[in-house]
């Protein structure tokens, strides 16, 4: 377990590869999107694709595969096929968040992310399925049918963002986009064995993401390496005008992902280790954390006391956000209209709303309103916002002990289809641990680190402070390259890229 690796150079990442590839001649970037949309229609009983724009996506790598023979300076994800989740607008390409409210809109513009990952050369392949408008931990909310894991298909994927790891682990693309708002990148990275950023709030423009919680949500990349997840961050993070809550501070390289961890104080919160936790998952973590010991890092206990409030509070923060914002979801503005006859704009309302939302976004209005409401307002909304002030000290107290905080990702992998939804309680505590660094507005990274005995992927997650992108992105390096390698793949899994 002590053998020690911090020698060894970043771990190559899949986007540097196809890129060099290309520019040695060896394939070409149509070459390479056709690979990718066989793959995804060879794997296509996983369901992870809303909508595969095949014309699209060769058109632009023709486009692309001209420019290169002419000479032309390409960006630095040129030819790279991304995945995009339903839940950001794309120009040209339907755009539904999973749900039947937004069936057949096609978007006149593209979110911020998309016009960089464009001006990056990268090609977008389409779209993504996830649970409806992100609200999940388990993508079987989607009005267009679960999506299933790869590593096997009786089970989950994870969410919200279930399609946009399915389609990377079953090896359709080699990376994609996912938005998090309470875990929904980093869980379906620790369920489908991926890495998983989520950045810190206001590090990426959320223009053009369909609102679920407002002071939540952020756009983050999936892939297989840290180096793939670090090279389409440095693309899609930065200050954008359109977006008032976006960040101006500028976003370093991430050129430092080979640094070894010596020196570095590695929090560990006992909060994170207490009843609920899978044993196997508990032992996986234990290990990656005893690994980055014998390498020299420095672990400490740290205390994240308000830890145990973080469920509630959240799921009352984003459930009012919910409720404003999907408001505006009501069959004449935007979404979804009934065609049956009604009597006045009030029935009009109530009907299109009653077809076109599912059970779980419905539960969910019906929450966030009644904690807006006159009367309660104080006694839960504002109270959850205190409380969430609480948790954000709690987090920045543990960072003047240590550098960056670690635990599991998820309590457990995971589960088969159906098996939760009948308890929406078991499934809000699905996010037990990656809740408190998204209402504290901190980074965090899923990155694997071991299987269960089934076989299924395990995460570790890495906090960091707000902007500290770098610094965990660095240790997930480590523990990428320190940790024995396993060769084994997904049951469905197509030879994409």
């Amino acid at each position: 377990m002590a053998t020690t690796k911090a020698d060894a150079g970043p771990k190559p990442g899949v986007v540097a590869a196809l890129v060099d590839a290309q520019r040695r001649g060896e394939v070409t970037a149509t070459a390479l999107v056709e690979r990718s949309i066989a793959a995804a229609r060879a794997t296509q009983t996983l369901n992870a694709w809303t909508h595969l724009a095949a014309d699209k996506a060769l058109a632009r790598a023709a486009d692309i595969d001209r420019r290169r023979s002419r000479g032309e300076k390409l960006g630095p994800l040129a030819g790279v096929p991304v995945g995009v989740k339903d839940q950001i607008v794309t120009r040209g390409i339907p755009t539904t968040a999973g749900s039947r409210i937004l069936e057949g809109w096609v978007p006149p513009y593209d979110a911020t992310v998309i016009r960089r990952l464009e001006a990056a050369d990268a090609i977008v392949l389409g779209k993504l399925n996830q649970d409806e408008l992100a609200m999940g931990s388990s993508s079987e909310s989607s009005a267009v049918g679960p999506v299933r894991n790869p590593w096997d298909p009786a089970r989950v994927p994870g969410g919200s963002s279930g399609g946009s790891a399915a389609a990377v682990a079953a090896g359709v693309c080699p990376v994609s986009l996912g938005t998090d708002t309470g875990g929904s990148i980093r869980q379906p990275a620790s369920f489908c064995g991926l890495v998983g950023l989520k950045p810190t709030y206001g590090r990426v423009s959320r223009h053009g993401a369909v609102a679920f919680a407002s002071s939540l949500d952020q756009i983050g990349p999936l892939g297989r390496t840290v180096a793939d997840v670090a090279a389409v961050f440095e693309v899609i993070a930065g200050h954008d005008p359109q977006d008032a809550t976006s960040l101006t501070a500028p976003v370093p390289a991430m050129d430092d992902l080979g640094e070894a961890v010596a020196g570095l104080r590695v929090g560990v919160p006992g909060e994170y280790f207490a009843s609920g936790l899978d044993p196997f998952v508990r032992a996986a973590v234990d290990g990656a954390i005893a690994l980055l010991g014998a390498n020299g890092a420095e672990v400490v206990p740290v205390e994240l006391p308000h830890t145990r409030y973080a469920v509630a509070t959240y799921y009352l923060v984003a459930t009012a956000e919910a409720s404003s914002n999907l408001s505006r979801l009501d069959g004449v503005r935007y979404g979804h209209r009934t065609v049956s006859s009604v009597k006045d704009i009030g029935e009009l309302y109530a009907r299109s709303r009653a077809e076109g939302f599912g059970p779980e976004v419905k539960r969910r209005i019906l929450l966030g309103t009644f904690a807006l409401s006159h009367g309660y307002y104080d006694a839960y909304y504002k109270k959850a916002q205190q409380v969430r002030t609480l948790i954000r000290r709690d987090f920045e107290q543990a960072f003047e002990r240590c550098d960056v905080i670690v635990g599991p990702t998820s309590p457990v992998t995971a589960f088969g289809l159906g098996e939760r939804l009948g308890d929406p309680l078991q499934m809000y505590l699905m996010d037990i641990y990656t809740i408190p660094s998204s209402l504290a507005g901190n980074t965090s990274v899923s990155v694997p680190c071991g299987f269960d005995p089934e076989g299924m992927p395990i995460g570790l997650q890495i906090i960091g402070p707000p902007l500290g992108e770098g610094r965990i992105l660095r240790v997930a390096g480590q523990l990428e390259r320190l940790l024995p390698a396993d060769e084994r793949k997904p049951r469905v899994y197509a030879e994409g890229c």
